[in-house]
């Protein structure tokens, strides 16, 4: 009942196959009902998902270094065990407008590196993992938090997963990593360099088609200024609770609760202490060719003193060809969130797209999810099982002319608020995504944005992104 098993780069690319739905991104896969040979797992979006102790059998022992990855600890009981792992991924850059030129800055051309190292321990139900990163951006003039972090704790913490009547109860306590569903509101930040963790106590009861979830998070701050300074505050907290079940067959439903507290909230009409409640329903699934993903959020609460109503919602459906050559697929994705109507009623309208992953409409993340209206008709095909290549174009508008565009994560373009039109402008987006092996994959991603009359009048200019990357993952 877990985040799908895409590969990563799908994953990042926000491609909505569906092949396997899921749900919170925690734990292992259901299980089949047919009982499947032993195999070497998968590598993960997360890596403490990973299970090496199949390599307790020596036949599958294929790979170099992978003494490293299972080093038995009992001779009695092959789940007890300490795996090492890591990955490095580079991506280079290049974007001609970074903020539409609206911002100080001029074209930009540099690499982003990310390098992570893990230790996992496990014996019984006890699982202890722990997980260093290393980020660096080299040539970027204006660098954002979540651009560098030289040297931080990024995972550490302890999981206990135990039998509990005819479910099971699993209870993760320290700092950690974890997305909901497609991850529009709740990611892990893959997108930019330095992804989200949280000091957190998550708690999940699993039984039958059931699963429950409480979890009380702080999330982590990063900053670069000396080696392991992340940190988290109790100024800025998100906590709640959230249901998940299979219905219809393998189909998902899911809905929580979540309230989300910032001491130093800051908006176009409001500044203040934050206290906003989440409620989030999604259904997703697959029948025949035919997938979807369906979410929709209000947000109720207060900033200051202004009351907060605000929504939003997303939708990715599609339509696959799998007898045809090329196995194309229809896709079509449609993106709303409010903004602020009233400066002078009271009530703040802008949606807080909460913890994006910056990637969910493209990676060049242009435009944020806020007081926006998106969409984008797409159509992917696969030349092969390790290439995937997407086209799309996509329209987008405001959702009123009295709030501003927006860029990511949530910034107001200058000089857009309160004037010009809805319509905010166009994009066309290529995307391919090739797997080398099981360790290996690449992607180039390229994005031109032709911007509207109310962008162009506040002094911003149409838009050129292209990216390059390459990820190794062991």
């Amino acid at each position: 009942m877990t985040v799908r098993a895409l590969p990563w780069l799908l994953s990042a690319a926000g491609l909505a196959g569906l092949s396997a739905p899921a749900m919170a991104e925690d734990g292992e896969p259901p299980a089949s009902p047919v009982e499947a040979p032993p195999a070497r797992p998968a590598i993960m979006m997360n890596r403490w998902q990973e299970d090496w102790s199949v390599l307790a059998d020596p036949a599958l022992r294929t790979q170099p270094f992978d003494g490293l990855k299972y080093i038995p600890l009992s001779a009695a009981d092959p789940k007890t065990f300490l795996s090492f792992g890591g990955s490095v991924r580079e991506r280079f850059e290049t974007n001609d407008a970074p903020g539409f030129h609206t911002i100080p800055g001029r074209a930009d051309s540099y690499v982003i590196s990310r390098l992570e190292a893990h230790a996992d321990l496990r014996s019984g139900p006890v699982q202890v993992f722990v997980q260093f990163q290393s980020d660096f951006a080299p040539g970027k003039r204006i660098k954002a938090p979540v651009d560098s972090d030289r040297l931080d704790l990024e995972q550490g913490f302890v999981a206990l997963t135990e039998p509990v009547g005819s479910g099971t109860l699993k209870l993760r306590l320290g700092r950690q990593q974890f997305a909901f569903d497609i991850q529009r509101f709740v990611s892990v930040r893959d997108g930019p360099n330095v992804r989200q963790s949280f000091d957190a106590a998550w708690a999940d009861y699993e039984i039958g088609p059931w699963r429950l979830i409480g979890y009380y998070t702080q999330p982590v701050v990063n900053r670069d200024d000396h080696p392991f300074d992340d940190t988290s505050s109790g100024g800025n907290r998100f906590y709640g609770v959230r249901v998940e079940r299979h219905v219809l067959g393998n189909n998902e439903l899911s809905a929580y609760w979540s309230r989300f507290t910032n001491d130093r909230a800051s908006f176009l009409v409001a500044t203040g202490h934050e206290r906003r409640d989440v409620w989030d329903v999604r259904f997703a699934g697959k029948t025949g060719r035919l997938d979807w993903d369906t979410e929709a959020m209000a947000q109720t609460g207060h900033v200051g003193p202004q009351r907060v109503h605000a929504w939003g919602m997303g939708s990715k459906a599609g339509y696959s060809f799998f007898a045809t050559p090329l196995k194309p697929r229809l896709g079509i994705q449609i993106d709303a969130a409010s903004g602020d109507r009233h400066r002078e009623d009271g009530t703040l309208g802008t949606f807080n797209p909460l913890f994006p992953n910056g990637i969910y409409l493209n990676l060049a993340g242009y435009t944020g999810y806020a007081n926006v209206l998106h969409v984008k008709p797409s159509v992917t095909v696969s030349p092969s099982s390790r290439l995937t290549l997407l086209g799309a174009v996509a329209a987008q508008w405001r959702v009123t002319t009295q709030d501003a565009v927006y860029t990511q994560p949530n910034v107001p373009v200058p000089r857009t608020s309160g004037t010009g039109r809805h319509w905010t402008g166009a994009y066309g987006q290529f995307r391919a995504d090739w797997k080398a092996n099981a360790n290996i994959a690449a992607a180039i991603e390229a994005v031109h944005y032709d911007v509207g009359s109310t962008l162009r009048s506040a002094g911003a200019s149409n838009s050129n992104y292209l990216g390059v990357e390459l990820k190794c993952s062991w």
